[in-house]
């Protein structure tokens, strides 16, 4: 769950030049103002093979808040043949991911409570 609040500025940017934006992510976004719509937080992780990991540009994907429905405009089947995209080897190094390297190691994902798996 990488925090995203350096995003916000961008798509706030965007939407003023006139684009709709909206973000669906697996990550956080803490102090969220509500200015850019967004499902944050969605589970299963792209890193753990989560549907996100499958969304390729040019998907379509419904958001309903009111009926708290996140849906891709795919078949079960066509988002399951996808192989999952993974970031490449230079992006897991740099940008301050060492930082926090132990937390990724050590925390459960966030559907399961991202609770610690172990200490020491």
């Amino acid at each position: 769950m990488p925090e995203l609040h350096k995003l916000i500025p961008l798509l706030a940017n965007l939407q003023n030049a006139g684009q709709q934006v909206a973000l669906v992510t697996d990550g956080r976004l803490s102090g969220a103002s509500g200015q850019v719509p967004a499902a944050l937080h969605v589970t299963p992780e792209a890193v753990d093979g989560g549907a996100l990991a499958r969304v390729q540009d040019g998907d379509w994907i419904e958001v309903d808040a009111l009926r708290g429905l996140l849906h891709v405009e795919l078949s079960a089947a066509e988002l399951a043949a996808r192989v999952p995209m993974q970031a490449p080897q230079e992006l897991a190094a740099g940008f301050g991911l060492g930082l926090f390297s132990a937390q990724r190691r050590l925390v459960g994902p966030a559907d399961q409570g991202a609770t610690s798996l172990e200490w020491g």
